[in-house]
């Protein structure tokens, strides 16, 4: 009986019933359910619906604006780099705003911000949201910032309604999600979810103008001589995780739906490769003599797009993002080339067998084309990471409860979540943005599709808040 009181009383926090009665009296059967779930549910001044649940949009827009404003490069472009002058005031204005948002804010060791909600019950393991405000060279301003101003704002949406969080509800902001400076993506929550080996590789990691890790990271005020495992947190240290993303992709738009429920992220791996030639001149060498770095990289590039092709599924992609040459003169024959190959799927034994195929095609061709395959590095191979069935309930209940369309789908980008899942439950929420169009300066989100996925999003938070 105990059982079925306590689901009941689960069931009515989350579907966020209006918990009124005439002449505001007290209820009987909430003062039972109370009694018998040892949490207070009543209160007398918060008469809440799914329909009070409002979102400050022009406040949260002028937020994105001003956030955008912190660049190393003119508007409508946003340039801003880990641990640089532009990203150390960012984060001072995150800071800000989670303070005035009633927010307990702190800090680790590589600058992965926290903002804490405490709860009645802070004994449990909290709930995460949130995401990351770095920007390659010469993008646009939403990707990533929505994730972690709109969950700013999905708390102050919760407070505004008088809600009150069993689990306390902690929004993040996670250091370096793009691998602009030290070649490393996810750096903050990598190294959250444990990471030995990044731990060690940063000790000797160097940007392109030569300053390591640890002397930029004191630039910005972060690592003081801790170790870093300082940062790493153990399994379970959160209940769930949830992150808010703009899609980065046509299909939401294309179709006219409100929200996207990640089912999965795809499983990226990264590799680099290097042939070696003899070179020469272009008109002198004749064709048969020639050791050409070039071609091979060439041949390699429509390997890539054939083995990925060949693996039969639509979730298995392929890119050679960056081929250069040298000398790289019009009238020289290529004496090296330098390949990186990135590769993505949602099976991880799929993606893996490209690789090999990709491998045994590197192979082959520096032997038919008499060259020497200098490197192949497999840089990293990380897996996939699957949502949490009971967030994707949640988040989907949500979106019935506030009446708007969504649809369950692949996430082929990687973002902090895929980390963030070896730690806690994980799920990911989608809003539509224009054209697909992302890392760039025409990156776009209609202010209403923000504000519904910080509505999906708050209510998704309460849900997991009181499980």
């Amino acid at each position: 009986m105990a059982r079925k009181i306590s689901a009941l009383v689960l069931c009515f926090f989350c579907s966020f019933v209006a918990i009124s009665s005439q002449n505001d009296e007290y209820d009987p059967t909430i003062k039972t359910m109370e009694q018998f779930s040892g949490y207070q549910i009543h209160d007398p001044h918060f008469h809440d619906s799914v329909s009070s649940l409002s979102v400050h949009t022009e406040n949260l827009q002028r937020q994105i604006d001003e956030l955008s404003s912190f660049s190393d490069t003119p508007a409508p472009s946003v340039t801003r780099v880990l641990y640089s002058e532009k990203d150390v005031l960012a984060r001072g204005y995150i800071k800000k705003l989670m303070g005035l948002s009633g927010l307990s804010v702190r800090e680790d060791a590589v600058g992965n911000i926290f903002g804490r909600w405490v709860g009645s019950h802070p004994e449990l393991a909290p709930v995460l949201t949130g995401s990351h405000i770095d920007a390659i060279p010469y993008s646009g301003k939403y990707d990533g910032v929505v994730g972690v101003l709109g969950a700013i704002e999905a708390i102050n949406v919760l407070k505004r309604s008088g809600f009150k969080p069993k689990r306390s509800l902690e929004v993040i902001m996670f250091t370096s999600e793009e691998p602009t400076r030290f070649g490393i993506s996810c750096l903050g929550s990598r190294l959250l979810a444990g990471s030995e080996e990044l731990k060690e590789l940063l000790k000797k990691t160097v940007d392109s103008q030569n300053i390591s890790f640890s002397d930029a990271a004191k630039f910005a005020g972060y690592t003081k001589n801790e170790d870093l495992s300082s940062v790493f947190l153990e399994k379970g240290s959160y209940s769930a995780f949830i992150e808010l993303h703009i899609e980065q992709g046509p299909i939401l738009e294309a179709e006219g739906i409100s929200i996207g429920i990640v089912t999965a992220i795809a499983a990226p791996a990264s590799i680099k490769v290097d042939f070696e030639g003899n070179g020469g001149h272009a008109g002198a060498v004749l064709m048969p003599k020639r050791n050409d770095a070039g071609l091979a990289a060439a041949e390699l590039t429509l390997a890539v797009e054939k083995h990925v092709l060949e693996s039969g599924s639509i979730d298995t992609v392929g890119t050679v993002g960056i081929l250069e040459l040298h000398p790289g003169a019009i009238n020289s024959i290529p004496s090296k080339s330098h390949l990186e190959i990135d590769t993505r799927d949602i099976d991880e034994k799929r993606r893996n067998l490209v690789i090999e195929k990709i491998h045994k095609s590197a192979l082959s061709i520096s032997k038919s084309r008499d060259v020497n395959l200098s490197e192949f590095k497999i840089v990293n191979q990380d897996p996939p990471a699957l949502s949490e069935s009971s967030i994707i309930e949640s988040t989907e209940s949500a979106c019935k409860e506030l009446n708007l369309s969504y649809k369950k789908m692949i996430s082929r980008a990687y973002h902090d979540s895929l980390f963030m899942a070896r730690i806690s439950p994980m799920g990911m929420i989608f809003i539509p943005c224009y054209k697909g169009y992302s890392h760039k300066p025409e990156e776009f989100a209609a202010p209403e599709d923000v504000a519904n996925g910080v509505k999906v999003l708050a209510l998704t938070l309460g849900k997991l808040s009181l499980s």
